[in-house]
């Protein structure tokens, strides 16, 4: 007789789940501990940038020109952990957003999972730029209050593509300069190390906010891409001018407000800033994030 024998079904995935399943994939095979990977012990080098100078906010102004070289290295070094300081600050968002959008959601999904693991990312991330800017010798540098509350406003009303899209606008301005200072022998060593291991594990979170973002809109109505695209635009104009403090300059023994006058008026760094954002201005135009009021944002904070 024969006995017929009923398979359990397989559970189907989706192609959002494809994606968390290659993301979890890569991160098991690389991932880094940054508590043994970065040099915390050897004492600051300070013949080293603490970032490219070329990316330095005063680079190519007259006041750059009038700087001695231990001068520009005490900036860059000052720079480096303002922009530590805007991650930690903006990553500690990034993680409520992303819990809240998965929170009483399918805990085996891949999705989920890999939502999981992007946030234990983003922790150790953290750590190691709060360590590394005690290590360059700087302050704890914060964002202007206004930009806090605005932050806390925003972690709490941002849903779907709006939190996902303003993810990927901090990660990518992010992960072109800090492309450069890896692979300048003029930075110190350990912000080397630093910055190889943050743009190798968020090079798996920018591609998972491409796919939500995406995956969101897929859904969205006219008005509320409209009403998004505006938010993240906001987001980003915030984020960015909050990278580097003012207090950078008097930090390093510069006169903060004519300093601060010329980065404002500098060119070269407004050119830095849109070449990093050409890739993710292109992304965001191809899925109608860049409408008329959103580019007013975005030519504020030169990212286009």
């Amino acid at each position: 007789m024969a006995i017929n024998i009923t398979r359990p079904r397989t559970k189907s995935h989706t192609p959002e789940e494809g994606v968390a399943r290659r993301l979890l994939d890569s991160s098991a095979q690389l991932s880094y501990d940054p508590l043994t990977e970065v040099d915390w012990e050897t004492p600051l080098d300070e013949d080293f940038h603490g970032a490219s100078p070329e990316w330095s906010t005063l680079y190519g102004t007259p006041y750059w020109t009038e700087l001695t070289e231990a001068q520009r290295k005490a900036l860059t070094r000052q720079e480096a952990a303002s922009v530590a300081s805007t991650g930690i600050w903006f990553e500690m968002i990034l993680q409520q957003m992303v819990l809240r959008d998965i929170y009483a959601k399918d805990p085996t999904d891949d999705t989920f999972q890999w939502a999981l693991t992007e946030i234990a990312d983003e922790c150790r991330h953290s750590i190691m730029f709060a360590r590394g800017a005690k290590k360059l010798g700087a302050p704890a540098y914060r964002p202007h209050r206004v930009a806090v509350e605005l932050g806390r406003l925003f972690k709490t009303v941002a849903f779907g593509e709006a939190a996902y899209a303003a993810i990927l606008v901090a990660e990518e301005v992010l992960d072109v300069m800090q492309r450069d200072w890896m692979r300048d022998e003029r930075v110190v060593p350990f912000v080397r190390t630093i910055n190889n291991i943050h743009v190798v594990e968020e090079s798996r979170h920018m591609k998972f906010a491409r796919d939500e973002t995406r995956k969101h809109l897929a859904r969205a109505g006219r008005l509320r891409r409209r009403i998004h695209a505006l938010l993240i635009a906001v987001a980003a104009y915030v984020i960015v001018t909050s990278m580097v403090n003012r207090k950078v300059y008097a930090n390093a023994g510069l006169d903060e407000e004519r300093a601060v006058r010329e980065a404002k008026a500098n060119e070269h760094h407004a050119s830095m800033m849109r070449s990093s954002c050409a890739g993710l201005m292109t992304f965001l135009d191809s899925v109608g994030l860049l409408t008329r009021p959103a580019l007013f944002f975005y030519k504020r904070a030169h990212l286009i």
